[in-house]
């Protein structure tokens, strides 16, 4: 059996994989659709986002995890699907504050899951 912590987070990168194509995916593919078009599709992927998304926070919540810290640790999950979807799949450079950020975030872990 999975510790909370762990299945709340995968369920959170699975959701956030889908958040991150339902926001940012349709800026490579679909620049030439009609908004109303991009918008259904973006619904439609932010469906199964929210499929994983609120189990995971429910099952995160009952297994104690305060709110403050499943926030932190969504933004932490956002960030790290976030830089490889933008270098691999939308095919921007690397930039240094990413690194910077990532920094921060981890602080913001320390703290927030701090005794």
């Amino acid at each position: 059996m999975w510790p909370v912590v762990l299945k709340t987070a995968f369920l959170l990168v699975i959701s956030n994989v889908f958040m991150t194509f339902a926001w940012y995916g349709h800026l490579k593919n679909l620049g030439n659709k009609p908004l109303i078009i991009v918008i259904l599709i973006s619904w439609g992927i932010a469906f199964f986002e929210y499929a994983v998304q609120v189990p995971a926070n429910r099952i995160g919540h009952a297994g104690n995890l305060s709110l403050a810290q499943l926030k932190i640790m969504q933004e932490v999950i956002t960030l790290s699907v976030f830089v490889p979807f933008s270098l691999l799949y939308m095919k921007e450079g690397f930039k240094l504050n990413y690194v910077w950020a990532g920094l921060c975030m981890v602080a913001a872990v320390y703290f927030i899951f701090r005794k």
